[in-house]
């Protein structure tokens, strides 16, 4: 009889441990959230979505506002779906982190406003303006002589992915020129600084081997300069020095978009 009673305890205590299992399970499935967000598909927890009360979001979940689901049963958000991983991190990490080179601020400040994320709209704005801020602020580029610093050229632009490409250029075709001579010049952040200069009767050039060959002249470099700015949709806007006849004699190009 005291077996038959023990054994009768422990189905019960199995029967009691698997329901509380199961509830555990099923409350854990109820808390995972599938949205489909313009045809993507975010799977998240409940806590995630309802963080900021009154909320898009946290209204959907909580039954204020009403939202369309899709044919396997999740709820469909007609919103631009890559733009809400964004909005998703936001809710994960309480604070804006954008990958670099990020340029769609004004979108998904909308998206923000859209969500009724407040925090998170004023968050995108104030990014927004420091890189307006910062674009507006002139980069410039120096191309010197070690020696004597009164020799080359300056280019000022307001965009620092034009003076980065303008650099990357003269960097590339010197190493090219130069190759196995890398002590003819160095290059830090802003200054591209040539171990000398010479003078000959076509003008300043820039680098010199031992059989006098040359990457090109400083006219040479500032008429390509000017083309490639032109080209990509900025104007010459002043230089420091046109007294000499002509904007490739000048000593420092500036442009503007």
């Amino acid at each position: 009889m005291e077996r038959k009673a023990s054994r009768r305890e422990n189905e019960c205590e199995e029967k009691t441990s698997n329901s509380e299992s199961s509830e555990l399970d099923k409350d854990y499935k109820t808390s995972l959230i599938t949205l489909n967000v313009g045809g993507y598909l975010y799977i998240t927890q409940k806590q995630t979505l309802t963080k900021y009360p009154d909320s898009f979001l946290e209204g959907i979940i909580n039954g204020r506002i009403m939202c369309p689901f899709d044919a396997d049963g999740h709820f469909f958000i007609d919103r631009d779906g890559l733009l809400f991983r964004h909005i998703l991190n936001f809710l994960r990490n309480g604070e804006l982190l954008l990958p670099e080179g990020f340029r769609e601020n004004q979108l998904l400040a909308q998206e923000a406003e859209f969500f009724q994320l407040k925090v998170l709209s004023e968050a995108v704005k104030s990014r927004w303006e420091k890189e307006q801020l910062a674009s507006r602020e002139t980069t410039f580029l120096e191309i010197t002589d070690s020696h004597d610093r009164s020799q080359g050229l300056r280019i000022f632009c307001n965009a620092p992915e034009f003076i980065a490409k303008i650099k990357s250029r003269i960097v590339l075709v010197s190493k090219s020129r130069l190759d196995g001579f890398p002590e003819e010049f160095s290059v830090s952040s802003n200054i591209i600084q040539f171990k000398y200069f010479i003078k000959s009767e076509n003008g300043t050039r820039l680098v010199l081997k031992e059989d006098n060959t040359f990457v090109c002249t400083l006219e040479t470099l500032k008429f390509e300069a000017i083309m490639t700015a032109l080209k990509c949709g900025f104007r010459l806007l002043t230089s420091l020095d046109c007294s000499r006849g002509s904007i490739v004699h000048s000593d420092a190009l500036h442009f503007i978009k």
